[in-house]
């Protein structure tokens, strides 16, 4: 099982170090033209997590080929580029459509669908070469003033509130299609990490857990082979798939 980061939650430039504890680095959301993001505030602290209202900034497609991408390069672990847009034309400017690239693509859902697995059949059967599950879901915060925390009004919930949201979707996704996942959603410790593999994902990523604890990979590796030995495993993958629900299986073979 490798551990990645979340996309957005570490600026590898910045934190050498911290990245390098990754099995592989994934860059913050790239998209076809420069963006400066939303207004201020747009980050802030919730009871069970964190909410972001970023605004997809970053410093555009031509910018991140020049001058971040060499320098990540020199990392020397894998780096994957997050790429966005609002229209299915950005995506492929960025290179992140199947007939655009023969990288290996990654799909990432959102369990605000109400059929998740529905939609991870579709980009299986469009192509895709594995899935990242889930995004954050949008809420909103208030302040003492009764007003909204953010600039923006609302943001993306991320943190432990969605661990429970998270391995629901990994589970039935991971039984809908044969694709490798990538697990996410408040993963802080080795046990977050092992859960996730028994519901099916084969990586995991760590997000908000990294903005508290720097050093967060290292330990979720350590944690990792600790609780594997607990629980009578040898690795991660022996428990792929182990919790299965009779949810997920009815709706499989209905």
């Amino acid at each position: 099982m490798r551990i990645l980061n979340a996309s957005g939650c570490l600026d590898a430039l910045a934190a050498p170090d911290v990245a390098r504890q990754l099995d592989a680095f994934v860059t913050k959301t790239v998209t076809p033209l420069p963006r400066e993001g939303s207004a201020p505030p747009r980050i802030a602290e919730t009871a069970h997590g964190m909410l972001n209202a970023i605004g997809l900034a970053n410093p555009g497609r031509e910018r991140f080929l020049a001058e971040h991408l060499p320098r990540l390069g020199e990392l020397g672990i894998p780096v994957w580029v997050s790429v966005g847009g609002f229209c299915a034309d950005d995506y492929a400017d960025v290179a992140a459509c199947r007939q655009a690239t023969e990288l290996p693509l990654y799909a990432k859902l959102s369990a605000a669908h109400p059929d998740v697995a529905q939609v991870a059949r579709a980009v299986a059967a469009a192509g895709a070469d594995g899935l990242s599950l889930i995004n954050t879901l949008r809420a909103t915060a208030l302040d003492r003033g009764l007003q909204p925390v953010l600039a923006r009004g609302s943001g993306g919930l991320s943190g432990p509130v969605l661990k429970p949201i998270a391995l629901h979707a990994v589970n039935v996704c991971a039984e809908a299609t044969a694709l490798p996942i990538v697990g996410m959603g408040g993963i802080e410790s080795g046990r977050d990490a092992l859960e996730f593999a028994a519901c099916g994902a084969r990586d995991i990523a760590l997000g908000t857990v990294l903005f508290a604890d720097p050093g967060a990979p290292a330990r979720v590796g350590s944690e990792l082979a600790a609780v594997c030995a607990d629980v009578g495993v040898a690795i991660p993958d022996d428990v792929r798939g182990l919790a299965k629900s009779p949810e997920t299986v009815r709706k499989v073979h209905a």
